[in-house]
């Protein structure tokens, strides 16, 4: 009877300690706008700072040809 009690006491410690222990862990996600201030000139696509230096150009060439066309007189 010793023998058996013995026995029954070493299997449910050695169940009992071979049990995984369950920690519960809770995920959390939050969700945060950030503004940023951005200059001007990143605000402009590609497209508009091309046509700005274009029209520039433009601008210069026909500055000229007004310059000639009043020294001509």
């Amino acid at each position: 009877m010793k023998k058996l009690f013995i026995l029954i006491s070493i299997a449910s410690l050695a169940l009992g300690s071979c049990r995984e222990n369950k920690t519960e862990t809770k995920e959390v996600i939050r969700e945060v706008r950030v503004e940023t201030e951005t200059p001007q000139e990143n605000k402009e696509g590609i497209l508009e700072r091309a046509a700005k230096k274009v029209d520039k150009e433009v601008n210069q060439e026909i500055d000229k040809k007004i310059d000639e066309i009043g020294n001509d007189k």
